[in-house]
């Protein structure tokens, strides 16, 4: 005992005492704790609480009135896309550590197919370290763990390479996993599946939830989806296979995911005690609904007042089965949303567009591989410049030529704001140069990303049609952060609290140690004491 005294830091790097962020003691857990739900909203814009808070009578108001709300919450990464923001929640750290920087490098395993089929291979094989269920299970090995989303990496990421539990959505109506979880559906999921819920809505009509004078926003603007049903009510298919595989679009599938939740904690009997489990929710409809009309649609606005209702009912059911004494709630966002830039320029008169790269990259490209070089080692998207020196190298290609040929043309192209080498980012002031700071808290140092490209805020990476994220600017990576049970002081913060912050906050309440070094630290404001309730 003395010894572990005197020589902590020792000790931690030979891996005989954990790694603890500032703030974090390991303390015996709270007596009445045994159920942590953590609950991710994709495409959940900081905004969206104070914009239609006044109308919220549920779930959402039960958070916002009654916990801990942390308005100036931010992802504080540069790729803001759907499975860096789960791979973050939980695990306390940014990309850079996590090695999940982006959705193509997320959860697509060839050797991990789904049961039953209904979507890509998926398991967590990219994800580098641990989760809070890891730290849990540390202190009681008894914890257990459920996630379920409609997404693969929503229901994923969460748990990390933890072999728990977790189910997401088929294409053809149920939910299932992979085989890095099971080889079979467990009879719960099975019988679930079996009453075929998803079905029931072919045909059905998405309307309005308030009268239409309660929604400030137009209806009528083409730029939505496409351009084709731009306006309330909006019409399942008719067809069932149609209608089962595109639930996705509509709010339904929030409330099918939320029951599954609830059937899930009942039949393996999460929360009950004597440890504490954990129940991972992400909701996917926002986040659909957000890229076919945008954020300032009256579409976002009904679906955000249809989830605080669906979260309403949840929370009623739930502290129906539990003790809401024994509950602690987390809630936060993977990402935001830009508006579409027409949109956005016709409200401001600012500017706003469109940037394509892919045409200098492409050329770059065709010049390599006319000398041999392997097409992998040449690689553009999201923003990112790939470049495999040595592979270039071997060509007798000069990286340094082609790539400075590619920073010249993006930089000349009139939506860019900054094109940076990743060998700098760590030598720029990222305590003033936010930008900066994001791009370095997601490139892992491993990976062969030479430059990294910066759009000016409301101008998006190609014109897809759709309302899109992914950038450093604020409208993507601003989402809430907010803690809701006995452990949390309710109020509203004004400190920044970026979403690694979450995992330390709650450990720090669990009285459980993470097992390796956090970007996170503890939001100590929002905690009545730590390790206590």
């Amino acid at each position: 005992m003395t010894g572990r005294r005197r020589w902590p830091g020792l000790l931690q790097l030979l891996g005989l005492l954990p790694f603890l962020p500032p703030g974090v003691s390991a303390q015996a857990p709270p007596a009445r704790t045994t159920l942590v739900v953590f609950i991710t909203v994709d495409q959940m814009r900081g905004d969206y609480l104070d914009r239609f808070g006044a109308q919220f009578v549920g779930g959402l108001a039960r958070l916002r009135n009654g916990g801990a709300v942390f308005a100036n919450g931010s992802l504080d990464y540069a790729i803001t896309e759907t499975a860096p923001g789960h791979a973050t929640g939980t695990s306390g750290r940014f990309p850079r550590s996590t090695g999940i920087m982006s959705n193509r490098l997320g959860v697509l395993d060839p050797q991990s197919p789904v049961i039953g089929g209904g979507g890509a291979p998926a398991s967590p094989f990219r994800f580098r370290g641990s989760t809070l269920i890891d730290w849990m299970r540390a202190k009681d090995p008894r914890s257990r763990a459920l996630s379920v989303s409609r997404k693969d990496r929503g229901a994923i990421l969460p748990l990390g390479r933890a072999p728990q539990q977790a189910y997401w959505y088929a294409s053809d109506g149920r939910f299932t996993t992979s085989r890095y979880y099971a080889d079979t559906l467990p009879t719960w999921v099975r019988q679930f599946n079996a009453r075929r819920l998803p079905h029931q809505y072919a045909g059905k009509s998405w309307t309005l939830l308030l009268p239409a004078s309660a929604y400030p926003e137009p209806d009528s603007v083409v730029t939505e989806d496409g351009g084709r049903g731009i306006a309330f009510p909006h019409l399942a298919p008719a067809d069932t296979a149609t209608a089962v595989r595109v639930l996705g679009n509509y709010p339904w599938m929030d409330q099918l995911t939320l029951d599954f939740a609830l059937e899930g904690l009942e039949r393996l009997d999460l929360g009950r005690g004597p440890a504490v489990d954990l129940l991972a929710i992400s909701l996917s409809t926002l986040d659909a609904v957000g890229h076919g009309f945008g954020p300032e649609s009256r579409e976002v606005h009904d679906m955000v007042l249809r989830l605080d209702r669906m979260l309403g009912g949840f929370f009623d059911r739930l502290f129906q089965l539990r003790d809401s004494a024994g509950v602690i709630v987390a809630l936060t966002g993977d990402h935001g949303v830009t508006s579409f830039p027409q949109v956005y320029s016709a409200r401001t008169g600012r500017p706003a567009g469109y940037v394509d790269l892919s045409g200098a990259a492409k050329t770059l490209e065709a010049m390599v591989l006319a000398r041999g070089v392997d097409s992998s080692a040449w690689v553009w998207e999201d923003g990112v410049l790939w470049v495999d020196r040595a592979g270039l190298s071997r060509a007798g290609v000069s990286a340094d030529f082609v790539v400075r040929e590619f920073v010249t043309a993006a930089r000349a192209d009139a939506g860019v704001l900054r094109v940076d080498p990743v060998r700098t980012l760590a030598q720029r002031d990222t305590t003033r140069d936010v930008i900066a700071r994001r791009w370095y808290h997601m490139i892992p140092p491993d990976l062969p990303v030479e430059v990294v490209v910066t759009l000016k805020e409301h101008y998006v990476w190609g014109d897809y049609g759709i309302a899109m994220h992914g950038s450093p600017h604020n409208d993507d990576a601003q989402v809430p952060v907010v803690f809701y049970g006995a452990p949390f002081r309710p109020g509203a913060y004004r400190e920044l609290a970026r979403v690694v912050d979450m995992a330390p906050t709650l450990a720090a309440v669990l009285g459980v140690s993470p097992t390796e070094r956090l970007d996170g630290r503890v939001l100590r404001a929002a905690l009545r004491s730590a390790g206590t309730n």
